[in-house]
């Protein structure tokens, strides 16, 4: 391994801490570390360790083994010109070596929420949750070798380097092979924690390192240097075949009734791979051909098995509102929810997670305000966000799903009053003026310097795609609800729940209404172009731009589209739309097409939604395509996706985005729940 490989990897524990970093051990990001700790679940992301900087000497020589690069740009020292080899399954492995003798180096970070009995019906105790890391070394060789491991550490938020200051200071307090350590900044007490090993002697020695540099953060416009403190060092002594095994864990000091020995590690990976196959129901590495192949793949085949571990990754518990939730993305966005419920079906429903599927509708549904669920869930003590037009409309989506994949009516008779009122307030109007247009029935909104649809970025306070008006996937995502609604009605009327009457007017008014809805949407149908209009403006004008939300249009449940019309939408945005990677965001023949997502915060989020591809789009793609072409080959080839899932970026997840030109580099956030989801929903079934 003579390049400097910096692909990336990724570990995580179920409460919104993790830890990342490259195949060639350098940090390129200010969110590579070992342990960002999550201190207030899934928020207050905490970086505690960044790393351990690790010489060998043997045979009188000593080996840096780490590789950093430095504000200069520098690259000193130059370990990763010794990697012998990296796997990222079952956890990352690094083996260095050099004529007789190698060290390798693992980590793993154990599962940090305690269950009880049914899956996500998760204990809220803080005393039960557990974010800790271990790192197992191993030597091998002919001779005696000692091995050096200098802390680096940090206390500061995982979106923001540190740097040294006067106000700024390590506390260390050693006991019996463990250290305890916090920070103090300007008066204020850091996040405890503390550091124990199986063996090795621990040597005090505070320093600072400055600037260390971050070139994707640099290429990003961004800080992109950080200063690290080290408290000091630890030396081991290790014979051929030895082990050493370190344990970083957030918490005050506290007496812990289990030891760390040299299996403590390999104990924490079996117990990981036996919740996976309990989650998941299989045998971990078997495989288990059940005769259900796609793309030469089966339920139980590794690569499927690696698919679903990468989307359990997202799966998190928020304090907040003891329940589950979704992380959007890693390494920096937190839990939103037209991003989980447009996962939900991939993550949960496709892999049997009922009581998951359930607890997340639940808790979406708990929340729903003036007929809205929110976009971004709070921190303790403050109020949800709002600003979505569409993640109710979702969420009723993705609850018919859940009902059609379970049949369990009684939780849609639970569901109910939430369902109606999101119908009220659609219907009778609610906040940023999203209301129904009794002319044609359709669903419209008028709210200046918000974006209140999944195109939603906003530069200086103006949105880059603001679509006000009448946007066509969300009166697709309408015209859908309104189906559902009648069928629920007319099922629950059959059930001894009270006024059955009332209940079949319901459903009929809800039908009707839905055949007005199905009538109106021919209003988008753009016959010169064979495609669809993407809103209608609030003045009655008509955006004829070629984006994927006629794609989504076309992709739920119900959808209200002929199949002539249906065939021709799916060619256009086959031939100006479509990539390896999943769909683009705009057409690039428009003006407004920018086809590479790079430059400074602004330079990105104009590019964000004009022209970017969307993996997280090919699902509907998909959908759509079976649904109008169901005798036709999909016209889309799974192994660029593939390749990239297993071998590029961040290894065993996939990207948010990619360049709309190509090569169509893998850009955002290195792990995007959805983009995982939409895979594991149709790879199986294409």
């Amino acid at each position: 391994m003579d390049d400097l490989d910096t692909r990336e990897w990724l570990l995580t524990n179920g409460l919104g801490s993790f830890a990342s970093g490259t195949v060639s051990d350098i940090r390129t990001r200010t969110y590579h570390g070992w342990l960002f700790a999550s201190t207030n679940p899934p928020s207050g992301r905490t970086l505690l360790l960044s790393h351990l900087e690790a010489s060998l000497e043997v045979s009188g020589k000593v080996v840096a083994l780490g590789t950093n690069i430095w504000g200069t740009g520098e690259i000193a020292p130059t370990g990763y010109k010794l990697l012998r080899s990296f796997d990222v399954n079952p956890v990352p492995k690094w083996i260095w070596g050099e004529g007789d003798w190698q060290l390798s180096r693992q980590l793993v970070m154990p599962y940090g929420v305690v269950e009880s009995g049914e899956e996500c019906e998760l204990k809220a105790q803080e005393s039960q949750f557990r974010h800790r890391l271990l790192i197992h070394y191993r030597y091998e060789g002919r001779e005696t070798a000692v091995l050096r491991l200098r802390l680096l550490i940090a206390d500061r938020d995982f979106h923001h380097q540190q740097t040294n200051s006067l106000d700024l200071q390590f506390s260390q307090v050693l006991g019996n092979k463990q250290i305890y350590l916090q920070a103090m900044n300007s008066g204020s007490f850091g996040t405890p924690w503390q550091l124990r090993w199986s063996q090795g002697e621990y040597q005090a020695n505070a320093v600072w390192y400055w600037r260390y540099g971050l070139p994707e953060e640099t290429q990003r416009g961004l800080g992109d240097r950080e200063d690290l403190h080290s408290p000091g060092y630890l030396t081991v002594t290790l014979q051929p075949g030895d082990t050493v095994t370190l344990e970083a864990r957030m918490g005050f000091p506290a007496e812990l009734t289990d030891s760390l020995t040299s299996d403590t590690f390999a104990e924490a990976v079996e117990a990981e791979q036996e919740r996976l196959s309990q989650v998941f129901g299989w045998e971990w590495g078997e495989d288990r051909s059940d005769g259900e192949e796609s793309f030469h793949i089966s339920s139980s085949s590794p690569l499927w098995q690696q698919l679903l571990k990468a989307g359990d990754q997202f799966i998190v518990y928020r304090d907040s509102i003891a329940g589950p939730t979704v992380i959007a993305g890693y390494h920096w966005f937190n839990d939103w929810g037209r991003d989980t419920l447009i996962a939900l079906p991939g993550l949960a429903l496709v892999p049997k997670r009922f009581e998951l599927a359930k607890g997340l509708l639940q808790t979406f549904g708990r929340y729903c305000r003036h007929g809205l669920i929110p976009n971004a869930f709070p921190d303790i003590d403050s109020e949800p966000y709002y600003n979505s037009i569409d993640a109710a409309l979702w969420w009723i989506e993705t609850l018919g799903l859940y009902l059609e994949a379970t049949q369990d009516w009684q939780f849609l008779a639970e569901q109910f009053p939430t369902v109606q009122q999101i119908y009220k307030a659609y219907f009778g109007g609610t906040r940023y003026n999203i209301q129904l247009d009794a002319t044609d029935g359709l669903i419209g909104w008028d709210a200046p310097n918000v974006a209140l649809t999944w195109m939603d970025a906003v530069v200086g306070g103006e949105p880059m795609t603001p679509r006000p008006g009448k946007a066509v996937e969300i009166n697709a995502l309408w015209y859908s609800a309104l189906c559902w609604l009648s069928q629920w009605a007319e099922r629950l009327s059959q059930m001894d729940l009270g006024d059955s009457v009332r209940l079949e007017k319901q459903g009929r008014r809800y039908a009707q209404q839905a055949q007005q809805v199905k009538a109106s949407l021919q209003k988008f149908w753009n016959p010169q172009l064979g495609y669809l209009y993407d809103t209608i403006d609030l003045d009655d004008r008509r955006n004829a731009q070629i984006r994927p939300n006629a794609i989504l249009a076309l992709s739920l449940h119900h959808c209200g589209f002929s199949q002539k019309q249906g065939q021709q939408i799916l060619d256009l945005a086959t031939y100006r739309l479509l990539t390896p990677y999943g769909l683009r965001s705009l057409d690039p023949a428009d003006p407004e097409y920018i086809g590479r997502y790079e430059g400074n915060p602004e330079k990105r989020d104009r590019a964000y939604h004009q022209g970017t591809v969307w993996t997280w789009l090919i699902g509907p793609f998909i959908r759509a395509w079976q649904r109008f072409y169901p005798e036709q080959p999909l016209p889309f080839d799974w192994q660029p996706l593939l390749d990239h899932f297993l071998s590029d970026a961040c290894l065993g997840s996939i990207s948010e985005i990619f360049d709309g030109d190509p090569p169509h580099r893998a850009r955002g956030a290195v792990a995007q729940a959805w983009s995982v989801a939409e895979v594991i929903r149709h790879l199986r079934t294409t």
